[in-house]
């Protein structure tokens, strides 16, 4: 068996490191690029979100490479995301590929933590299902620590000395990343990057505006479609918070086990006041992201959403409101295969500077309305 899955920001790593500790043979797509984008969109539906565009040129370019089996979650519920395998395994299969979907359910519960495992098994015999569960806990430590890293980046970025040094080092984590094999590895390379950028020469007394990024995971995660915001504030001086992360994401699933906790009850309960129960993907937490950024002072919220995401639609229809009542800047970049580069610099700068000139008329103790 050859197993390939598409990509999500760094998801790939602790994926990547629990397949190889069972002895899968993993064919890495490469990452989200140009390519894989031009392959999704040629054999999708045209009025579908771009992730589901992205994901199936993932599989199509790791198809290309061998792959014989493709692995990806499943789900039910108002996101279209837990219908994709079944729709990308018909469009794939027409194309002419003879591949498996080795497929599994979000970790909702325990039942979904057993066919989880299950589908492991199948995958790789030769192992018990109690080393498959502990490559589980490692892939979830794995996971954490490639956050934290991820989150170092976003803090040193703004404030360093020497612009340019965390992207590079950055760049290099991810080649290395992508050829270490199994948990030892992966962990020693996290450590030693880790250790790399808490080297670099940074100014933490830089006053730097704090911009929340919210919105539709996919878009929030993947560096290719929302075209590295995180990176593109970063450099203007801005420190980009990522409100949602693969690992919270997952804590979030899995916060039915006593020892598992998540930010979860306390997103939803801050976003009570707008929007009081989940209506699909990811837009309580936009809400509720939204009114913590507004607790804590931050300058502005970027919101991201792939065009045609209802949940985030919603979330969208809601925003003028609270910018009226909360007083915070908030931006939406609606994002799919026609974003502009361009432009999309642009509209970015654009908001810098007022959220700048409001930072700056705060701080005279002058009032500035957003609305």
């Amino acid at each position: 068996m050859k197993i390939t899955f598409p990509h999500m920001g760094t998801t790939f790593i602790p994926i990547k490191m629990i397949l190889d500790e069972l002895n899968i043979e993993v064919i890495l797509p490469p990452k989200s690029n140009k390519r894989a984008l031009e392959l999704g969109v040629k054999c999708s539906p045209e009025a579908i979100c771009v992730p589901f565009k992205i994901i199936t040129g993932n599989i199509l370019e790791g198809i290309e490479k061998g792959a014989d089996t493709v692995f990806m979650l499943t789900g039910c519920g108002p996101c279209r995301f837990g219908i994709f395998h079944a729709l990308q395994r018909e469009i794939i299969h027409d194309m002419g590929h003879d591949v498996e979907f080795l497929t599994a359910d979000r970790f909702s519960n325990y039942e979904g933590l057993r066919e989880f495992s299950q589908r492991l098994k199948e995958a790789s015999p030769q192992n018990s299902y109690i080393k498959i569960i502990r490559t589980i806990k490692k892939g979830l430590k794995v996971l954490d620590e490639v956050d934290t890293l991820y989150e170092l980046t976003n803090k040193l970025r703004p404030r360093e000395l020497n612009k340019g040094e965390v992207d590079y080092i950055w760049a290099q984590f991810e080649n290395d990343i992508r050829t270490s094999y199994g948990y030892k590895e992966v962990m020693h390379v996290i450590k030693k990057y880790h250790l790399q950028l808490k080297e670099i020469e940074v100014d933490y007394k830089k006053p730097c505006l704090k911009v929340a990024i919210v919105g539709e995971i996919y878009t929030i995660l993947e560096n290719y479609i929302n075209l590295n915001i995180e990176r593109k504030l970063g450099n203007m001086g801005i420190e980009a918070i990522r409100t949602t992360s693969a690992s919270e994401f997952v804590r979030e699933q899995l916060d039915f086990i006593p020892f598992m906790r998540s930010q979860k009850k306390k997103i939803y309960k801050a976003a009570s006041k707008y929007l009081d129960i989940p209506i699909g993907g990811h837009a309580i937490n936009s809400i509720g992201n939204i009114m913590r950024a507004v607790k804590n002072d931050y300058d502005g919220v970027i919101h991201l959403l792939p065009f045609t995401c209802m949940p985030e639609i919603v979330v969208q229809s809601i925003l003028p409101t609270i910018e009226k009542e909360q007083n915070i800047p908030i931006m939406t970049l609606v994002l799919d295969e026609m974003t502009g580069e361009g432009g999309y610099i642009t509209r970015l700068e654009a908001f810098v500077d007022l959220i700048q000139k409001r930072r700056e008329m705060k701080n005279e103790g002058k009032s500035f309305s957003w609305y």
